[in-house]
């Protein structure tokens, strides 16, 4: 039977998923993460959201073995996923202030304090043996040339890259994309990318609409290349170009925003190339600059 809180739940991932443009994703997770606090607490009004009920949900999920990781579970749960489940309970408690329902306020839920992020990033050497590994003449080797140059010179994310279709305006060096929560920005093409896509395109002899498709026989057909294909193939040119480290799309979108740092982009046009929302997401990045700073420090200072 549903309750008052059920009603308000559902009501509130209609909101951000109509309203607000969240992806059915993002939706999903809220869905969950509410879900999850609601039978912990067994709460069924919004009343029922006390600061006692989440404390006592905070100490469980920060007690909650975590997933398996290679057959072997970790010890908790990550403070990031602990976070996740937070920021939920805090947008839903901010939907229900703006509908004037009486709740916690979203204000008393703090966000636990996690360490610095560590990005793994690739060397220049790394990042150019990655880029020249398709090698071939073949369809395929054309697809994956121009799929590693275009991740590179937009810093484009998983998913939009695969949402990508064949008509870009290969006169210009930049197009528009629609990212998260439906918000559209401006991305940008080197010359080298530009190539490797005409390359590619002129190599197909089909009609279809999307840019990157299944090659199969060097023909398409096989329909659009979905995002863990898409990680196979990062995957598999890693291995070629002999990087012993892990190299996903993402640390492709990493090296993007670290090479535009280190020679010299100001953070704000960087955040706005990534599609960050906010700049804490893109300050993630400042290890570069930090080292810049060191540099100048050491040049210029005390010259005595």
């Amino acid at each position: 039977m549903a309750t008052e809180i059920d009603k308000w739940k559902r009501e509130f991932l209609e909101y951000m998923e109509i309203e607000r443009g969240a992806s059915l994703k993002t939706v999903a997770n809220y869905d969950r993460y509410l879900t999850r606090f609601f039978a912990f607490g067994k709460i069924s009004s919004p009343k029922g959201i006390t600061e006692d009920a989440v404390r006592e949900f905070r100490l469980a999920l920060n007690r909650a073995p975590g997933v398996k990781v290679r057959g072997q579970a970790q010890s908790t749960l990550k403070k990031n996923t602990q976070n996740y489940h937070l920021i939920g309970l805090r947008r839903f408690l901010k939907y229900l202030m703006k509908r004037g329902v009486t709740s916690l306020s979203p204000d008393r839920i703090e966000l636990a304090k996690v360490g610095a992020r560590h990005l793994d990033l690739m060397s220049d050497a790394e990042l150019t043996r990655l880029l020249k590994a398709p090698d071939g003449s073949g369809l395929k080797d054309l697809r994956d040339r121009a799929l590693l140059e275009l991740f590179f010179s937009t810093g484009l994310r998983l998913s939009e890259l695969c949402s990508l279709n064949r008509d870009l305006d290969m006169s210009k060096d930049e197009f528009s994309i629609r990212g998260k929560g439906e918000k559209v920005r401006v991305v940008f093409l080197s010359q080298m990318s530009k190539s490797a896509i005409k390359a590619y395109l002129t190599k197909r002899v089909d009609m279809d609409e999307p840019l990157f498709m299944q090659v199969s026989r060097n023909k398409t057909g096989g329909g659009r290349l979905t995002p863990r294909s898409i990680e196979r193939i990062v995957k598999q040119y890693a291995t070629k170009a002999g990087i012993s480290r892990k190299v996903t799309p993402h640390i492709l979108r990493h090296s993007f925003a670290t090479d535009l740092l280190s020679n010299g982009a100001d953070i704000r046009s960087v955040q706005m190339m990534l599609g960050h929302a906010n700049i804490a997401t893109t300050q993630v990045y400042t290890h570069v600059t930090d080292k810049q700073l060191k540099e100048v420090h050491k040049k210029f200072h005390s010259k005595r």
